[in-house]
């Protein structure tokens, strides 16, 4: 065998590696594309609807929960539950805004109890949800 016979095969062998493993790169690039599309295909189709919507949803559910709290302190000092109007006069909440996003923020306040409904209307905000909290502090779909 002649020297430049080895200097052939070695490169060979080198070039054949490298091609394999380039392959497998591929393979595993490919399979963790197809897994990665799956994952947000499933996600799109279940009932949670749209990223916009999800984003919207879970700040709608902040803002009832901030208007809890707002409730539980005014009850606190005050004896009673209040408006949005009185939460906002008083100081018990800085949320200035009586809604998010298509959404509408309602308080229904008694003596000992009180419901904050945050509505949304189907037809400028398809697939919305409306959501209620009361002194529970439990964040539920409204009825």
């Amino acid at each position: 065998m002649y020297p430049f016979e080895t200097e052939l095969f070695a490169s060979e062998s080198r070039l054949e590696v490298f091609m394999k493993s380039l392959a497998g790169l591929l393979v595993v690039a490919l399979i963790s594309v197809l897994m990665y599309r799956m994952y947000f295909a499933q996600m799109q189709s279940s009932a949670t609807g749209t990223p916009v919507q999800t984003i919207s949803s879970v700040g709608v559910k902040n803002d009832l929960l901030s208007i809890a709290q707002a409730e539980r302190v005014y009850q606190a000092e005050h004896g009673a539950y209040a408006s949005m109007s009185e939460l906002q006069s008083d100081g018990a909440m800085t949320m200035l805004k009586s809604g998010r996003d298509g959404y509408t923020y309602e308080v229904e306040a008694s003596t000992n109890a009180f419901r904050v409904l945050a509505k949304c209307s189907p037809s400028t905000n398809p697939g919305c949800t409306n959501w209620m909290v009361d002194q529970s502090i439990q964040v539920q779909q409204a009825p």
